[in-house]
């Protein structure tokens, strides 16, 4: 009997000592929060799509702003109509050009053009709105990223939190199983003396088999929770953290819930339908005609690079395109229909986020009462355990009556830490749902 129950804990024993030779690292939340905030893969990202939105946005400045070009041009003809041009841009025609002969069948001609082209925009409305809803684009995207933020540092203080209870799991679970082990070695000295049957010795082994699997179970969701605080803190080396703070019932800030109209999330809900808006108004505007200024100065000569001869040209243009084949209907149409969309959308966003804030409220307060439940029932186990323990020792009590007791207590104890971490998460995430712009 005794070899099997020592061929059982092998495989316990030696997860316990790979865990045990692992790294392991004391962290804080605060350091664990800085070092999200700093490496965490999901707010890189953020930030990326941020600032892609910004170069959108900086690219509208097009709208007040000069297109400039520069082009050097060279070319060889024989062309009646482009040679006597060339020689015209050159400032080299005579009386002997006008030749009809020679107009018709002219020498090859080399002609260099330096061009230095300038489009200024004047009246651009479509424009104009296109600019607007850009940057409200970009800074909803700006709130989504800080909306990001707010969700990774819930989600970096539940991770710490499952943490610390698994931990105090294993503490739990250590001392049931020195507790266990104790009881068995005292059940193997009565079975010895003849207080005990067989059958109650088995009882105690079964339980210290018990014990030690959820011990291993325990210690893996250690590793577990540590392998998943180092991914959010864009880390990939294998250790085992440990919470330099024990797992405590945290304060609730929040006394009065109330859904904040100026949380990010809907704030950029609101601008991305500002945004639709605008675009909507940027296709309606898009029927009207376009005002821009043009302007051009040219070198010529036929050696390249020299430029002899210059002029220049300026004007202003109207354009209006008056029919594209119905394409500009078809884009207010589906600008609205976005628009609206936004609209609803946000509508929904508003009246889901009270939804969720009423049942994390409701949450809490459940919490609130099953905590106080569990840490009366964790008083009333130990103490049953305390009286079982000592009558057991004086033999007024059976082996199963114990251990049943032993059982209860660290079933309670667990049940409470884990209430605990269940209370604080609620708290966390009622702070959440209430955090508004910084």
């Amino acid at each position: 009997m005794k070899r099997t129950r020592t061929l059982a804990l092998i495989p316990i024993l030696l997860f316990s000592f790979l865990l045990q030779a692992q790294e392991t690292v004391r962290i804080g939340k605060r350091e664990i929060l800085e070092r999200v905030q700093e490496n965490n893969s999901q707010l890189r990202i953020s930030q990326q799509e941020f600032l892609a939105a910004r170069a959108q946005y900086r690219q509208t400045n097009a709208v007040f702003l000069p297109n400039i070009s520069v082009s050097h041009t060279g070319m060889t003809t024989n062309n009646p109509l482009m040679a006597f041009g060339s020689r015209l841009n050159q400032e080299r025609v005579t009386q002997s050009d006008f030749d009809p002969a020679r107009l018709n069948n002219p020498d090859r001609i080399d002609n260099f053009a330096t061009k230095v082209e300038v489009q200024q925009p004047l009246i651009n409305l479509d424009g104009f709105w296109q600019r607007g809803a850009a940057k409200n684009k970009m800074e909803a995207t700006g709130l989504q990223s800080e909306r990001t933020g707010d969700y990774m540092k819930l989600e970096t203080e539940k991770a710490y939190m499952q943490l610390q209870l698994a931990h105090k799991a294993v503490t739990v679970l250590e001392q049931a199983l020195e507790t266990a082990q104790a009881n068995l070695r005292l059940a193997e000295n009565n079975f010895k003396q003849g207080y005990l049957q067989r059958s109650d010795v088995l009882a105690v082994e079964v339980r210290v088999t018990e014990v030690n699997n959820q011990l291993q179970y325990a210690r893996s969701n250690v590793k577990n929770a540590s392998d998943y605080l180092m991914f959010l803190m864009g880390d990939s080396i294998d250790v085992v953290l440990i919470p330099k703070d024990s797992l405590s019932v945290q304060l609730n800030p929040v006394t009065t819930p109330k859904l904040p109209g100026d949380r990010a999330d809907i704030k950029a809900m609101e601008l991305a339908a500002q945004a639709r808006r605008k675009m909507y108004t940027a296709d309606q505007l898009s029927f009207l005609p376009r005002l821009n200024a043009f302007g051009s100065y040219e070198l010529y000569d036929d050696e390249i690079f020299q430029g002899d001869a210059n002029g220049y040209m300026a004007g202003v243009s109207l354009t209006w395109d008056i029919f594209d084949g119905s394409k500009r209907f078809g884009k207010t149409q589906q600008s609205k229909a976005e628009f609206k969309q936004a609209e609803l959308e946000l509508e929904q966003h508003v009246h889901q986020s009270q939804l969720e804030l009423n049942r994390a409220t409701r949450a809490l307060k459940d919490a609130e009462n099953k905590l106080q439940l569990t840490q009366l029932a964790l008083e009333q186990s130990k103490e049953a355990l305390r009286i079982r323990n000592n009558r057991y020792e004086q033999g007024l009590e059976k082996t199963t009556d114990l251990l049943g007791a032993e059982t209860q207590y660290s079933e309670k104890q667990l049940e409470y830490y884990q209430t605990v971490y269940e209370y604080n998460y609620a708290v966390a995430y009622l702070e959440f749902l209430t955090s508004s712009i910084e």
